[in-house]
């Protein structure tokens, strides 16, 4: 039923799904839960998994959505409304696309599939750069954090640049994936200007703390005395 001889991309997302739902629940009945029940237990965490994924992905998306626009002055989308508007309106578009020819509308989310996997782990590994500069700032020790950051940037970076010119399959070489090399040059670019921001600030970092904020307010709000014979 399975038989993945010529790729997992002969597949259409259904069965994809069904082969990660059945896989999980055969690994259950392996410890005596009963194959259908493993079935609705998979399916349940593949479906709180996508809802928990999409509700992530859109508010993440109405912060960058929020901080380009406030960068750019473009005042109308630095509201939280309108920012969130848009990111569940650009992600409504793109899921609806139909992936390719055989596939119909709602399919659209295979299209930048590919690119998920690089653009994840670059993410952790601007994660890693985030919490390296966090201990820096503050004299701690950053060798358990820096050298997963090392290899987090480069390794996914490396891994998608092989996708974009390898002469085999590489996205640039293919006419019908000309997309995912332009968004792949985006990331690449992306991830490079941050490295640079890292770099510029790295020796000026060490033991300099971050803007205090303000501290609450402690005065506790007057309350106004109960009238004559009520009850506390």
């Amino acid at each position: 039923r399975y038989d993945s001889s010529k790729g997992w991309e002969a597949f259409g997302l259904k069965d994809k799904i069904g082969a990660f739902i059945q896989g999980g629940a055969n690994f259950l009945s392996s410890i005596g839960i009963p194959m259908k029940l493993g079935i609705s237990i998979i399916a349940v965490l593949v479906a709180s998994f996508a809802a928990t994924t999409l509700d992530t992905a859109t508010r993440l998306q109405r912060y960058v959505i929020q901080e380009l626009a406030a960068t750019v002055h473009i005042k109308p989308l630095t509201n939280k409304y309108a920012a969130t508007g848009l990111a569940v309106a650009l992600g409504g578009m793109v899921a609806m696309l139909p992936a390719n020819a055989t596939s119909g509308p709602g399919s659209g989310g295979l299209i930048l599939w590919p690119l998920f996997g690089a653009t994840n782990q670059l993410l952790a590994g601007l994660a890693f750069m985030v919490i390296v500069f966090y201990l820096r700032r503050r004299n701690k020790p950053i060798i358990f954090a820096l050298v997963p950051m090392i290899v987090m940037l480069i390794m996914p970076a490396w891994a998608m640049l092989w996708n974009m010119f390898n002469k085999g399959s590489g996205w640039y070489f293919n006419p019908d994936k000309q997309h995912l090399f332009l968004f792949g040059i985006a990331v690449i670019a992306l991830q490079v200007w941050m490295m640079l921001e890292g770099l510029l600030v790295w020796t000026r970092s060490k033991g300099l703390l971050e803007e205090q904020l303000p501290e609450l307010s402690t005065i506790r709000p007057a309350v106004a005395p109960s009238p004559a014979g009520g009850s506390n």
